[in-house]
């Protein structure tokens, strides 16, 4: 148990390629913070890092990976196609590239199944959708420009759109979606594992106000026995359930402390615990889209 190297763990993609088991995420860091978060996390020992062009933040995020030392090649970096740029995929990942500062990205995703009207965010564009997206990004592999390509919040049934349409040849390496005690989705994870789609989960802590950080809950309990943070035992227990987890932070501090999760885990029991915790809710809801692509099929 105390040799056990979580935070070198990885899991290996459809592709043959292997994702670090933990990541860092970017989503509402500010521009001005990013940076020093990406290089602190680097230099503390992640090899994973989440950005979108979605968050605005891709340049600090290149610039946190060139101030950090590590080499490039050492690094796995995931960046999204955005919502407005559906059908403009290859100017997407173009800008994305630019910004970031590099040649690849490890992982490419479309943001959301949404192929929102850049003229009008409340808008579906009338004649393109996600697999059309999809058929553009086909083409990006084998460019050089990226290693692997995925889908992110998407649900069982875009994914069974997506999956059996003719044109689909490449099944998503990864969908990365909510994942935590409050937002399991038994169902989608299960059917992405038969898929052979590895799933990534994001506000794997939740959020400050979540209920299962109330006093007396399950999950401090299981942190009081471990002597670990309830945050340590959230990424534990994703790891554990066969996800790869992405906690954002911007503080130094809590960075380092997410990371600190090598030579213990927990038990079966523990793991079933945390499985039990009976409140449902989503950090990321589907309202501010033009299109529904949550339908409470996941559970």
């Amino acid at each position: 148990m105390a040799n056990l190297q979580t935070t070198k763990k990885t899991f290996l993609l459809n592709t043959g390629d292997k994702i670090p088991a933990i990541g860092l995420g970017t989503w509402q860091s500010k521009p001005n913070e990013v940076s020093n978060a990406v290089k602190v996390a680097l230099q503390k020992g992640y090899r994973h890092i989440d950005t979108a062009l979605a968050y605005g933040n891709e340049k600090e995020v290149g610039q946190g990976i060139r101030d950090s030392g590590v080499p490039r090649s050492e690094i796995w970096l995931t960046t999204k196609l955005d919502n407005t740029w559906h059908h403009i995929v290859q100017d997407g990942i173009e800008s994305s590239l630019k910004d970031l500062g590099t040649d690849y990205v490890d992982l490419y995703l479309m943001h959301w199944p949404s192929s929102t009207d850049p003229n009008d965010k409340k808008k579906h564009l009338p004649d393109w959708n996600f697999i059309k997206t999809w058929q553009e990004m086909q083409k990006l592999v084998g460019t050089g420009k990226v290693k692997n390509i995925g889908v992110s919040n998407f649900a069982i049934r875009n994914l069974e759109k997506l999956l059996s349409d003719p044109s689909c040849k490449i099944v998503p390496a990864v969908n990365q979606v909510e994942l935590h005690p409050g937002c399991p989705s038994p169902k989608l994870v299960a059917y992405c594992k038969e898929k052979g789609i590895h799933c990534t989960g994001y506000s794997c802590l939740g959020s400050t106000n979540s209920p299962f950080f109330k006093e007396g809950s399950a999950l401090l309990q299981v942190a009081e026995k471990v002597g670990k943070t309830p945050q340590q035992v959230l990424l534990a227990w994703g790891i554990q359930k066969g996800w790869s987890v992405i906690p954002k932070s911007v503080t130094k501090a809590r960075i380092e402390q997410n990371f600190e999760i090598d030579g213990w885990e927990l038990s079966s029991e523990q793991v079933a615990e945390l499985d039990a915790l009976p409140d449902r809710f989503k950090v990321c809801g589907d309202a501010w889209l033009p299109v529904k692509v949550f339908f409470g099929d996941d559970e």
